[in-house]
């Protein structure tokens, strides 16, 4: 999922709960049909630097299907922050849209609601089938084993940018590939007012996305293959120690990143403050700030050692937008024209570059404008070293619980308390309590 205006608003068990009794969605109580064959409503998140930005992004392209299929498109672009609980309202009202983006981590949550359209072969055929899509990016569709609950639409990885003057400054030839290297070169630079990395220790979604790569790249995986949580294995408290400690013990984070929640940690970065910086597609948000794409670097994240790739070597969790149906729709055919319209590849390649993300739709990645870069180095992550979130009904408790664990602490080393293993897996004991309750 995107997370570059805002911080995600997370399902509680509660609700969660309540969706799962509610069996469903939609705008018509009787399941999924095509009454209303020239209308389709479709919830949008965000994508932009704003929702008045979306709409007159694709607000031409939604013409352009009413002139291609006689269906017209009511728009509603859907902030972030209230994206998730409007879904879950309209999952037990019966009241919801014909089509809507949700964030990909939220596949098997929403899944496991029954108010999703299953993606059946059928229903793959309607739009071009499954080869037509990264692999990797299906992967966070929904539980392994199952037809995909959703259709992948905007994919984004993780990347290392580097502030280029700040590296020269300091002596540093190249941008690190291993967390020794980047610890070395942020030492070099934490000096006179200057931060080497930064960091939203405020926002539990980037919080998780971070401890999930190194948790990876530590053995961890969170959920064992029961799906019970598993927070404090050694593995995950190693994880999360060390994405504290460049604050705590390495001193390359500034404290008051321990209050960033609204992306401040980039506008660090255009501004000189900070020299690197982990994200997903940042470059609109650079230039927004005023910083020109000569003066940023972009690399893979560090992994301990080698190069990134699987398993261990993983260095991004699979981030990026699902495309859904609801079940009840009150326009499949209409509904699924629409999905195979925003999944076509002139359309995938219009708004994937628009946005800054990746087409999950192989064939569009061949545009030049995906191999700039920083477009190359995300395209390369998502093919060869990310890695979906779990995909299980508790995820989104999973972003709760462990991102609020990881604000906590980060608020510990900002204060100077000391981070130890023990008071990390402390931490992680009572986010697993939480999830077990």
């Amino acid at each position: 999922m995107r997370i570059l205006r805002a911080a995600i608003v997370t399902a509680t068990v509660t609700a969660l709960a309540a969706v799962a009794s509610g069996c469903g969605g939609g705008t018509s109580p009787g399941g999924a049909g095509d009454d209303s064959p020239t209308t389709l409503t479709y919830w949008a998140s965000n994508q932009g630097p704003n929702v008045e930005a979306d709409k007159k992004i694709l607000g031409p392209e939604l013409k352009k299907f009413e002139r291609q299929t006689g269906i017209k498109v009511k728009l509603e672009v859907i902030p972030w922050p209230d994206l998730l609980n409007r879904i879950l309202t309209a999952t037990t009202s019966g009241q919801g849209p014909d089509v809507l983006n949700i964030g990909n981590t939220w596949s098997a949550s929403l899944q496991a609601t029954g108010a999703l359209l299953p993606w059946d072969k059928e229903n793959l055929d309607a739009i071009g089938g499954r080869d037509r899509f990264l692999a990797p990016a299906l992967d966070a569709t929904g539980v392994a084993g199952k037809d995909p609950a959703a259709i992948p639409l905007y994919s984004l990885a993780y990347a290392l940018y580097y502030n280029k003057q700040m590296f020269k400054d300091a002596g540093i030839s190249k941008p690190p590939a291993t967390w020794d290297e980047l610890v070395a070169d942020g030492k070099r630079i934490a000096k006179n007012g200057k931060w080497g990395l930064g960091a939203e220790g405020g926002q539990l979604t980037n919080n998780i996305h971070q401890a999930f790569a190194l948790g990876k790249q530590h053995g961890a995986d969170f959920f064992d293959r029961s799906g019970n949580p598993t927070f404090t294995s050694d593995g995950a408290v190693a994880a999360v120690k060390q994405y504290i400690d460049f604050m705590a013990k390495d001193k390359i984070i500034a404290p008051g990143n321990a209050e960033y929640g609204q992306n401040q940690s980039l506008r660090d970065f255009a501004t000189g403050r900070t020299a690197m910086v982990l994200w997903q597609a940042a470059a609109t948000t650079f230039a927004a700030d005023g910083m020109k794409p000569a003066e940023w670097g972009v690399a893979p994240v560090p992994v301990p050692s080698g190069t990134p790739g699987t398993g261990r070597q993983t260095n991004s969790m699979l981030a990026g937008i699902n495309i859904a149906v609801f079940k009840n729709t009150r326009n499949l055919h209409g509904a699924r024209k629409f999905v195979k319209f925003m999944t076509s590849d002139g359309e995938q390649r219009l708004l994937n570059k628009t946005y800054g993300s990746i087409p999950p739709v192989t064939a569009a990645q061949q545009d030049p404008a995906f191999n700039r870069q920083d477009t190359k180095v995300l395209r390369e992550t998502l093919a060869r070293s990310a890695t979906p979130l779990p995909q299980i009904a508790e995820e989104s408790q999973f972003e709760t619980s462990v991102g609020t664990a990881i604000k906590d602490l980060f608020a510990d080393a900002a204060a100077g308390h000391p981070v130890t293993t023990a008071s990390v897996k402390a931490r992680l004991g009572k986010a697993e309590q939480q999830m077990t309750k």
